[in-house]
């Protein structure tokens, strides 16, 4: 590894005369001050200043007076003394450099809150000159080369500035080898397992690579050679940071990034016939290859912001594989790789006029409210970055607050968090946190988590977390409360059957019998409002089926005054018979036109059954002395019939509007419908239906229709009720 010394020479050798002695002065002044101070490594503090001055003189192109503000800067750094001694011996140019680089560092995360916009502002603010904020870039980028010898509070401090303000401010300024730099090594140290995984994924897929690439530019050789087009190729791998975003942004793994790597055509041609020389290039290759016209990108024509000139085009070569190819001229490739800067150092020639017009560029760039937050990758600052008291880093969604915060240290800290200080201020669980703040949890033994806190939090993480537990809790209340039921039915003498758990669901509005339960639980359904409404239904239940009870009583010796027996074969039911009393059996309720057959009850009354009732065969076979023939005297004209039926069917619950078509054209009204999907691996629903019809050969007219219908695969009967 290079030492100080010999770094020293290095950056001497870039300059001389005047410059050179500019440069050497102000070190010695660096030197000086810095006597004794180490960095983090352990080596001499004045390694930094030099590493950064050498930044600025090789991979800027900056002139003495940068790489001597450089030095100033940092020995003048809290010296208020040493400044004003050197404001006499350096020019007032220089000495503006060095004070806006001495109040840029004094900026605190408070300030600006880390955010993008205000510091730009604050840097405007701070220098009109634009060669600070291309100092204090180099700046950062030497402290994200030696990263690792800070301590892990400092390095998770410096990874966010280097997020949010840095990268951003490099990539506006079009000084894409350095933000691609930074961004690596943002990568490379807080995600270093994901970083590990993707280059070496890009040294096991190297070959593939340089076979796929020497395939592709085979063909593409004779025709530049034949226009008498001069150039160079490039091959660009995306950096691992850029895949991991693409990895992210499209959620895919690494092998489906497609454009892993670009080839980069740069041709050797004047000015002049640059755009003509480019879009020559593009033809030879979409005549070779098929291009992806979706994925064309014009940036000569149409230059970005920042100066960015090249065109951009995806093809597929004959085996499917993707590549993207870039054409520039060896301009617009200086402009790409290194901004700006590129139009003074071009060909070697250092232009002041050159320098100053870049300058002047930059200071416009910085000057414009919003550029700064521009990003091509796609990555909106739409993160923050929080801390906790001893300097741990927690990146949240925007719009995250205290609780989102505490289940991102821990789901256990989440469930018991009541609050936080923020910044040393107690702050609710609501209170919305930005960049830069520091947050100190406080929790509660008693703290639960509720539905509420679902409206607080926006990170995926708290809000799983918070689902979870919220099902758990309402599993545990859910069970109490049905143990609660139970035992009290268990003393109304009253089975909780699924179908009385069915009605008390449906009764009570509620969406399922677990939240029914749960109510139970919270006593916000009463208890003895489930005893009325249960008692009223065991009533009506006992009524309705005690003509099958009351056959197990002995026969009455006569019939009723009010149901005297006519003598008759046939027992004709109309509605002019008045002296018979009669009515239709609930455990199969015939409708007008079914087979029907009279059970003369303990009452004396009769009992109407149709012939295919499940109780028919026990009644008839055991008492066959009080089974009586019965006949429809007329089809019904006035009356109408409710009857249920079921539909089986493949598909799901987006049928019900056919099914309730179909049955309307059919004449029937629907009173009540039902449908659930069973067997989710096939697809199958079952729907319920209380439909009216005028008899029997109605009902059959809608049951035919509807298992006419190519969904449909099974119509069944179910209970009916008669209604007037």
């Amino acid at each position: 590894m290079e030492n100080a010394e010999k770094k020293k020479e290095r950056l001497f050798a870039l300059y001389e005369g005047k410059e050179r002695e500019l440069i050497e002065k102000s070190f010695n002044v660096a030197n000086n001050s810095l006597m004794g101070m180490e960095r983090e490594n352990h080596h001499p503090f004045i390694e930094h200043p030099l590493n950064v001055a050498l930044i600025v003189a090789e991979e800027l192109a900056l002139r003495a007076d940068s790489v001597s503000a450089v030095f100033l800067h940092e020995s003048t750094r809290g010296k208020e003394e040493l400044l004003s001694q050197i404001k006499k011996e350096y020019p007032a140019e220089i000495i503006n450099i060095v004070e806006g680089l001495n109040s840029i560092s004094r900026i605190t995360p408070k300030e600006t809150r880390l955010q993008a916009e205000n510091y730009r502002k604050l840097i405007v603010s701070y220098s009109k000159d634009p060669r600070v904020t291309l100092i204090k870039i180099a700046d950062r980028l030497e402290v994200m080369r030696n990263l690792g010898m800070f301590p892990k509070s400092k390095i998770m401090r410096k990874l966010t500035e280097t997020q949010m303000l840095y990268i951003p401010l490099a990539h506006q300024l079009g000084l894409y080898n350095i933000k691609g730099e930074m961004e690596n090594l943002f990568f490379r140290y807080s995600d270093p397992e994901n970083y590990r995984s993707i280059t070496n994924k890009l040294l096991a897929t190297q070959k593939d690579r340089e076979h796929l690439i020497s395939e592709f530019i085979r063909p593409l050789e004779k025709r530049l050679k034949e226009a008498g087009i001069k150039y160079t190729m490039k091959v660009r791998t995306k950096t691992a940071w850029s895949i991991w975003q693409k990895m992210q942004r499209q959620e895919v793994p690494f092998e489906g990034v497609h454009d892993v790597f670009a080839i980069r055509f740069i041709l050797d041609v004047e000015p002049e016939k640059e755009k003509e020389a480019c879009w020559k290039v593009y033809s030879l290759v979409t005549q070779e290859y098929k291009p992806d016209t979706e994925r064309l990108r014009d940036w000569i024509s149409n230059p970005k912001k920042n100066g960015y000139e090249s065109l951009h085009t995806t093809v597929q070569n004959r085996e499917g594989a993707r590549v993207e190819v870039q054409i520039r001229s060896v301009r617009m490739d200086q402009i790409a790789e290194n901004g700006h800067a590129s139009h003074w150092s071009y060909k070697g020639i250092k232009s002041v006029h050159g320098l100053d017009e870049w300058l002047e560029n930059v200071k416009k760039m910085l000057e414009t409210p919003g550029l700064i937050s521009e990003n091509t990758e796609g990555k909106d600052l739409d993160e923050i970055f929080v801390f906790t008291p001893n300097g741990d880093l927690k990146q949240l969604p925007k719009g995250a607050s205290v609780l989102d915060f505490a289940f991102a240290i821990h789901s256990n800290l989440g469930m018991s968090c009541n609050g936080a200080k923020v910044n040393g201020k107690i702050k609710s669980i609501r209170e919305e946190l930005h960049t830069g703040d520091v947050v100190e949890i406080m929790s509660s033994k008693n703290q639960k988590p509720s539905r509420d806190w679902l409206n607080i939090v926006v990170s995926s993480k708290a809000r799983s977390h918070i689902k979870n537990k919220l099902k758990e809790e309402e599993g545990k209340m859910g069970h109490l409360g049905r143990e609660t039921l139970e035992r009290r039915m268990k003393n109304w003498k009253i089975e909780l059957t699924d179908e009385r758990l069915t009605q008390l669901v449906k009764h009570f509005k509620m969406k399922s019998a677990g939240e029914f339960f749960i109510a139970v639980n919270d006593e916000s359904i009463n208890l003895q409002d489930i005893k009325d409404f249960l008692t009223i239904g065991e009533e009506a239940e006992v009524k309705e089926n005690k003509d099958n009870k009351e056959a197990e009583k002995p026969l009455p010796t006569k019939l009723s005054e009010k149901a005297s027996y006519t003598g008759k074969d046939y027992l004709v039911i109309s509605d002019k018979l008045d002296n018979i009393g009669f009515k239709m059996a609930k455990c199969c309720n015939p409708i007008f036109g079914d087979d029907v057959f009279g059970f003369v009850t303990q009452s004396g009354g009769i009992s109407i059954h149709r012939i295919s009732c499940p109780n028919a065969a026990r009644l008839i076979s055991k008492y066959p002395y009080r089974i009586q023939k019965v006949r429809w005297r007329q089809l019904s004209t006035s009356s109408q019939f409710q009857t249920g039926i079921k539909v089986i069917g493949n598909g799901d619950a987006t049928i019900s509007n056919t099914l309730m078509e179909c049955v309307v054209a059919q004449g029937a009204s629907i009173r009540a419908f039902r449908i659930s999907e069973r067997n989710k691996n096939k697809l199958e629903f079952v729907a319920e239906m209380e439909i009216s019809v005028g008899n029997n050969n109605h009902l059959d007219k809608v049951t035919s229709a509807l298992k006419k219908l190519k969904e449909v695969t099974t119509v069944l009967r179910t209970s009916d009720k008669k209604t007037k």
